[in-house]
């Protein structure tokens, strides 16, 4: 069994980013089993170690716990959005490098 180490990223539906601060070890199986139930249609699977999903504070402590449990582990780069910093009145600047058109 494999895991993931990684820092989740903003959810594309808010503006927050309240839940990015924590990195995340989740099992991640290639091989599942999943069943069809004949009744009522929902699929089941036959491992459960996929829910699991366990937070750090830090990419070490989740290094740690892996190396502690014997767990193979893949450790995924962040990628830390770029800031773009602008000012309302940056619009109406005399040395504008665009020139204002209406």
């Amino acid at each position: 069994m494999q895991a993931r180490i990684y820092k989740p990223s903003k959810s594309a539906m808010t503006s927050g980013r309240g839940k990015t601060k924590a990195w995340v070890l989740e099992f991640v199986k290639e091989n599942v089993h999943r069943t069809a139930d004949p009744l009522m249609g929902w699929t089941s699977i036959d491992d459960t170690s996929g829910q699991v999903r366990m937070e750090f504070d830090t990419q070490e402590q989740a290094i740690e716990f892996a190396k502690r449990e014997g767990i193979a582990f893949r450790v995924e780069p962040t990628h830390e959005r770029k800031r773009l910093v602008k000012s309302y009145s940056a619009n109406f600047d005399a040395n504008r490098k665009q020139p204002w058109t209406h």
